[in-house]
């Protein structure tokens, strides 16, 4: 019996074994502050493949210091960082899944206090490890300082940066870029007018609002040629009136594929704090449903998919391509697993180590 949720999918010639893929999940674990992959990471990334996902996605890694979102994120702004990222990739390559990687710059909400373990009000002081944040315009994210905005030099620099971490990133084994543009993060904060008020170029018309993720884009296609799946993260809606909505990300959609873009990860919020979303099981998956059938491109889904059935029903009836299983691979790095013994599908590359758990 044969299941969608575990039939391969091809992305720019690219087979990825099944439709579950681990999205990019911050650990906050770089304890030195260099942005360099530590041990952690290898067993979590690499249990994540050995149970079953088709590929799994590296955290939200910064492209220049500044960009992460926290002192303790994962770097790929040099040449030490890429060299340290090959055993990551080896080792989720010899489990079977594809490596992907989630390139980022975090923008205005940069230089904050890592999730779990102690917490830090605001932004990180500089005798911690923290920085000057910067943005599009000088709008604070709530309890956060006020960004310096950006300089057309600036942004310049950080499309460079994103490409250049993309070429580190390939020559590190990564098969999968995934290029950061939701969560409220700098990318994000240009689309949306909520954070960018800039009368040049980069702000205003949504066609401006957009540009400096299409630049990256390009940027990172012309670097990385043409071989490269390249996904795009969005939020569908910042939630609050006046904001990004899911009409100006269908718009936007149709030209990331313009531009090369393969498939749109598809999440929502981010940009504002005081947002009101309704969270409940598959709460983000209309917004992906609408941007397939409005665009065309493949897209995967996220946010509280934690069910084999729930999973296979999106990619069965086509709302989706991809389910992105997160938290519950958390609690479950063997999800995949699991699904197909629900699913009573019989998955060819359960570890024969484990096999008499499911006898």
């Amino acid at each position: 019996m044969t299941r969608a949720l575990f039939d391969p999918i091809t992305i720019r010639g690219l087979e990825v074994r099944n439709r579950i893929w681990i999205p990019p999940m911050c650990q906050y674990a770089v304890d030195a502050q260099d942005g360099i992959p530590t041990d952690w990471h290898l067993m979590h990334l690499g249990s994540l493949a050995r149970g079953g996902a088709g590929a799994v996605i590296v955290e939200a890694t910064g492209v220049v210091p500044e960009g992460r979102i926290s002192p303790q994120d994962l770097g790929l702004w040099n040449d030490t960082q890429r060299d340290a990222f090959q055993r990551v990739t080896d080792l989720i390559h010899s489990q079977g899944a594809k490596a992907g990687i989630q390139l980022a710059h975090a923008g205005r909400k940069a230089s904050t206090g890592r999730e779990w373990g102690p917490r830090t009000d605001g932004n990180v002081p500089a005798e911690h490890g923290g920085w000057q944040p910067v943005g599009p315009s000088p709008i604070a994210f709530s309890g956060l300082a006020v960004p310096t905005e950006l300089t057309t030099d600036g942004i310049r620099e950080v499309v460079d940066a994103f490409a250049a971490a993309a070429r580190r990133a390939v020559d590190a084994g990564f098969d999968i870029l995934e290029i950061h543009g939701a969560h409220g993060y700098l990318l994000h904060e240009f689309l949306s007018p909520l954070s960018n008020q800039r009368a040049d170029e980069y702000g205003g018309s949504l066609e401006n609002r957009s540009r400096v993720l299409l630049e990256t884009v390009d940027a990172v296609r012309a670097e990385v040629g043409q071989d490269v799946p390249l996904v795009v993260r969005l939020s569908a809606t910042d939630w609050v009136e006046g904001g990004w909505d899911l009409p100006q990300t269908e718009r936007l959609t149709a030209w990331l594929g313009e531009h090369g873009t393969d498939l749109i990860s598809v999440s929502t919020g981010g940009n504002v704090a005081d947002a009101r979303i309704p969270v409940g099981p598959g709460y983000q998956l209309p917004f992906a449903t609408s941007i397939k059938q409005t665009t065309g491109l493949p897209v995967a889904a996220v946010g509280m998919i934690d069910n084999p059935f729930q999973a296979e029903q999106i990619v069965a009836l086509g709302q989706a391509d991809v389910v992105l299983v997160g938290r519950e691979s958390l609690r479950d790095p063997n999800f995949p697993i699991r699904a197909a013994e629900a699913l009573r599908y019989d998955l060819p590359y359960k570890p024969a180590q484990y096999e008499r758990a499911y006898r």
